[in-house]
């Protein structure tokens, strides 16, 4: 059969978010179809787990040939069981390529009909109904796959152009067909992984446009508090031998590149006669949350890298159970469906998003705190003061978010409840962490909101837009463009999600 088919990650993202067609001559389709009639013949005389044996407890059980048929059907509409709000329509197409990713592995013995039907719904954006609750993360996501493959035998509803409608209807308006069963596919369509790793890539996306924005608004703040720029330094950096921290690094001081707000320490201190000075009107060195930023988004960045890498092997594999081998002429029973890889990551992304979140609050508290800045009126307060309250009240929502965060920072991964009559006696709860980390980075891009309306208004506190390096000005100019100088009090909160679609919609792509 060759090497195994990939998709790469990039490849992925394009289909996700820019709407890629996924086109079915460039797909192993061949390979498909051998394994699926590989498992045909292989199956006729044997007796094979969730082909003519019950599921989970139940295979024990041994089915009767006129009831094969009945048996897949069985696993899709007994497990459609979804309780909760229906995943966006990003998270379901993500799932649905990480689905299709595993099948062209060619180890699922799926016919190629059922391949073809779910490109033909992701190429026209037909999105089943998949509910958020469900899954334990082992014999994969059961309950939400489940959902999906009520659609594609045309018995549940789909998200298709902004409404629910019946499958069975959009379907046919779009020249599908419905499903018919052949061998396995009721179970192959339900067992696996590919809800956590399709939510997973969506957060993958978002958690990395947000230390794009970390970095940028680090920048920012030093040049708002003048700082000394060899916190950035190549010379610095380089002898910490951590390959995060110094990208970091390097990222900094590409964005500050033309910045007449930084200071050189230099010139500052080491060649301007202070050496005989008692005290300093200047910070010799600025917080931790300035000057920091590459020791504390550096380990950020090598985690998300990582993640990203585990998604993109998931995607890339077989992930569902038996599976089938025609190079073997064999079929192994294990547990492929385990999300652990995904779990173990999803909350490695999400620990390391709530320091993000954690580092701006307290960037945030700089700017607010007139006794710690030294430079700015308190709360960014450009009115009347004890009249006016500036973005006094911005930073109670921007405290008590990060604090959810960091409530929801505790590892899921370690939550395994055993279920499915022990059958199932450790699993993964991988979605659930999925979802998890989804919420922290909700939340980290509404602190992040506040945080670049802050920044703005800082530096028109200071008069300094004039002074600030491109990079960090066209964010000023985006910001500007949405919030203006607040002078006279009124309400923030159109402001703030505002603020957020921008940073959602607008990604830096610092590499």
């Amino acid at each position: 059969m060759g090497e195994s088919f990939r998709i790469p990650f990039d490849c992925i993202l394009d289909i996700v978010f820019k709407g890629k067609d996924i086109r079915l001559d460039d797909l192993p389709m061949d390979s498909v179809r051998e394994c699926y009639d590989f498992l045909k013949d292989f199956a006729s005389d044997k007796v094979i787990y969730g082909i003519n044996t019950g599921f989970g407890p139940m295979a024990q059980w041994r089915v009767d040939d006129r009831y094969l048929t009945d048996l897949q059907y069985n696993i899709i509409r007994s497990h459609s069981t979804g309780a909760g709000d229906a995943l966006d329509d990003e998270y379901v197409r993500a799932a649905m390529v990480a689905r299709l990713g595993t099948f062209l592995q060619a180890r699922s013995a799926v016919h190629p009909d059922l391949v073809e039907l779910l490109v033909g719904m992701i190429n026209a954006g037909i999105y089943p109904f998949i509910p958020m609750h469900g899954s334990v993360g082992a014999s994969g996501d059961l309950v939400q796959l489940a959902h999906l493959a009520l659609a594609m035998i045309g018995e549940g509803k789909v998200h298709f152009k902004g409404e629910w409608r019946s499958s069975a209807e959009v379907l046919g308006e779009n020249g599908l067909k419905p499903f018919r069963i052949h061998i396995r596919e009721g179970l192959s369509i339900t067992n696996g992984t590919s809800f956590m790793t399709g939510i997973g890539i969506v957060n993958q996306r978002y958690a990395s446009m947000l230390l794009d924005w970390a970095v940028l608004a680090t920048v920012w703040m030093n040049e708002i508090a003048s700082s000394f720029d060899d916190f950035m330094a190549e010379e610095l950096n380089e002898v910490r031998r951590h390959p995060g921290q110094q990208t970091i690094a390097r990222r900094m001081r590409e964005l500050a590149r033309g910045s007449k707000c930084l200071e050189k320490r230099e010139h500052e201190l080491y060649d301007n006669g202070h050496s005989d000075s008692k005290t300093f009107s200047h910070k010799v060195q600025a917080y931790y949350s300035l000057r920091c930023g590459p020791q504390i988004f550096g380990p950020v960045l090598e985690t998300f890298d990582n993640a990203r890498r585990v998604l993109e092997e998931e995607v890339n594999s077989a992930c569902d159970n038996p599976i089938a081998d025609p190079v073997a002429k064999n079929v192994w029973h294990g547990g492929n469906f385990h999300g652990d890889y995904i779990s173990l990551e999803e909350d490695k992304v999400k620990i390391a998003t709530v320091r993000l979140a954690m580092t701006a609050e307290r960037q945030l508290n700089y700017l607010f705190h007139d006794r710690i800045n030294g430079i700015l009126p308190p709360f960014l307060n450009l009115g009347v003061l004890g009249l006016n309250y500036g973005m006094q009240a911005c930073q109670f929502t921007a405290t008590s978010t990060t604090a959810e965060c960091q409530t929801l920072a505790m590892p899921n991964y370690v939550h395994s409840i055993p279920n499915n009559n022990d059958n199932q006696d450790i699993v993964s709860m991988g979605t659930n962490t999925a979802l998890l980390t989804k919420k922290v980075i909700d939340n980290c891009f509404q602190v992040f909101s506040i945080l670049f309306t802050a920044l703005a208004q800082a530096t028109d506190c200071l008069k300094a837009a004039d002074r600030l390096a491109p990079a960090t000005r066209k964010a000023y100019d985006s910001v500007r463009a949405i919030v203006p100088k607040i002078v006279e009090d009124e309400p923030f909160y159109g402001y703030i999600a505002e603020v957020e679609k921008w940073l959602r919609n607008n990604p830096l792509n610092l590499d």
